[in-house]
């Protein structure tokens, strides 16, 4: 505690001791005041040593010490922004008037010339080509008596059984006038009969088939038949 300063609870005993030593110097005055012989024998006498007793000192209690509560932050108030001053309006320019353009009446236009249709085009169709002269064709001759073609034999056992019947033959005649294939084109029902023929006209002899007075191949259908006489 700094020099100089009292501390309430020990302000009573300075005071109650200030005021017993004034009290005890005042009786004193008095007493030599009033007694003369007193008196005389006060100031031949030794003075008087007045003790003070002062009340044992207290020791002074530790102030607590005062929490000061903080102090609460003052709360920031969000100044209101200022509103941006409203745009001022602009000018409104008003475009003078035109004038009303003079209206130029264009001339109707021409009337298209009048076409005449086209005749349609005569379309004359192509005039054929003649058709061709048919070439004359002439097929082989096998029974002209100038070629002494012989008649097939008739086959002793045939005879014998009495075999008859009649053959059909296919004969190429080739341009030299000779029998190069020979097929039985309808059977006799008898080999031997079918036979004796095939082998009797592959040696004949035929005049070739003419086509524009020209000797070609060609078939020629040559029939036999075989009858016994009674």
């Amino acid at each position: 505690m700094p020099a100089g300063t009292l501390v309430a609870g020990q302000r009573a005993p300075r005071k109650t001791g200030a005021v017993i030593a004034l009290a005890l110097h005042g009786l004193a005055a008095y007493a030599l005041l009033s007694y003369e012989p007193a008196r005389s024998a006060l100031l031949a006498a030794a003075p008087i040593m007045v003790d003070l007793i002062l009340p044992p000192r207290l020791e002074a209690k530790p102030e607590r010490p005062v929490e000061i509560a903080p102090r609460p932050k003052p709360k920031r108030v969000a100044k209101p922004r200022p509103k941006p001053p409203a745009p001022e309006p602009l000018p409104v320019i008003t475009a003078p008037a035109q004038a009303p353009s003079p209206v130029v009446a264009l001339p109707p236009p021409p009337e298209p010339p009048s076409l005449e249709p086209e005749p349609a085009p005569v379309i004359t169709a192509p005039v054929a080509p003649p058709a061709p002269t048919p070439i004359a064709v002439t097929p082989p001759v096998f029974n002209a008596d100038y070629l002494e073609n012989p008649p097939p034999a008739y086959p002793a056992l045939s005879r014998r059984l009495g075999e008859q019947g009649r053959v059909i033959l296919r004969v190429l005649v080739n341009a030299a006038g000779s029998a190069d294939e020979v097929q039985v084109r309808s059977s006799s029902g008898h080999a031997r009969l079918d036979a004796a023929a095939r082998d009797t006209v592959r040696g004949w002899k035929f005049v070739p088939a003419k086509r524009g007075g020209q000797p070609v191949a060609a078939w020629v259908l040559i029939p036999i038949s075989f009858r016994l006489e009674s």
